[in-house]
């Protein structure tokens, strides 16, 4: 077992850092086939992930989560058929029942070093997806220890449900989410709205919470705020509109817009709101999809943006992004396929963050 730190992050120094912030690696967990993220689909999710971590690798190094090591060598080779080098790509005999690594997997917090650097801890929030939609769940649940046990990295504690794709942070001490995912009472009936702050102040590492109302159609995780507005810097708020008013995600995509507008940050100041396009109508066998451009994810050096072969909007999304991220590369990869498991890009992905910055 890791070492248990009893105290909070935030009585000891941690924060979590901003996804911008330079990456030790970036996490994955290997979907399976019998899980239930793929229904009849299963089949072409490898080359979609194989795409995106083909991205990654160059960039930073990559961990994958499989149950064995035959698994290891299915993947190896499914990365490689799809014209992925294996090179920089680790495996990790950590089983999981689904993929979606940004919600079981840990939150990764920093604490600064005298003269430089910073020392790493994991917080192993409790996972009951979604609301226990989907058991079973302990394998999911067990990840973020098991990961501290690979690392040999000390870990949190809090014994509250809270999933990554949930929050999102500016890296100056405020966190966005929603009151959709986290007031539901399938996730922690106990707490209230003011008890739920103070976890995120305490095991986050947080001053300050910025609540949005509202999530978009076909999302199953009660209305993540990773597929409804996102930071990309201190001050700026990237949120998905919706330009049809005869398309379902109208209303709740204006509301949200709305209520973005009266947000203030961890110093009373208002935020520069970027609007981003969402792409539209994507569905499978008659099914409305959670597609949307806000669940990019950022690594060294670049933005991975998912698309949905819907030229226009992909385009006008890409070209927003990369105007208001000067410093990165912003790279689209076509989802249309992953989508079907309700998740994309940044769903799938856990970034561990450097400890020599």
């Amino acid at each position: 077992m890791p070492r248990i730190l009893e105290k909070t992050p935030a009585e000891l120094g941690y924060s979590f850092p901003p996804e911008w912030h330079p990456h030790s690696a970036t996490w994955f967990s290997w979907p399976r086939p019998e899980g239930v993220s793929f229904p009849d689909k299963y089949h072409t999710v490898p080359e979609n992930l194989a795409r995106i971590i083909a991205q990654i690798a160059p960039r930073e190094p990559v961990h994958i989560n499989v149950p064995n090591g035959n698994y290891e060598r299915i993947v190896r080779a499914q990365l490689a058929g799809h014209g992925c080098p294996v090179k920089n790509i680790f495996f990790h005999r950590i089983k999981t029942n689904e993929c979606w690594c940004r919600d079981h997997g840990p939150a990764f917090v920093l604490k600064p070093k005298r003269g430089g650097g910073a020392s790493a801890a994991i917080v192993d929030w409790g996972f009951n997806t979604y609301g226990g939609k989907y058991p079973p769940f302990d394998a999911d649940d067990a990840v973020p220890t098991r990961i501290a046990e690979e690392l040999k990295l000390p870990v949190f504690y809090p014994q509250v449900v809270m999933e990554g794709g949930s929050v999102d942070f500016n890296g100056a001490g405020t966190v966005l989410t929603t009151t959709d995912c986290l007031l539901n009472k399938n996730r922690n009936p106990q707490l209230d709205k003011a008890s739920i702050e103070q976890y995120l102040k305490d095991y986050y590492g947080q001053q300050h919470v910025c609540w949005l109302t509202g999530g978009i159609l076909g999302d199953d995780t009660d209305g993540h705020i990773d597929d409804l507005a996102r930071f990309i810097n201190p001050t700026t708020i990237v949120i998905g509109v919706e330009d049809d008013p005869r398309d379902q995600n109208y209303r709740a995509l204006k509301n949200a817009r709305r209520q973005v507008d009266l947000l203030r940050d961890q110093n009373g100041q208002p935020f520069t709101i970027i609007e981003i396009p969402m792409p539209g109508v994507v569905e499978h066998k008659g099914k409305r999809l959670p597609a949307t451009y806000v669940n990019f994810y950022f690594v060294n050096g670049a933005v991975l943006v998912p698309t949905y072969r819907r030229k226009k909007n992909d385009r006008r999304a890409m070209e927003i992004l990369q105007r208001h991220l000067p410093k990165h590369k912003v790279i689209g990869i076509d989802c249309v396929e992953l989508i079907w498991g309700l998740g994309a890009i940044h769903c799938l992905t856990q970034q561990q963050p450097s400890t020599l910055v």
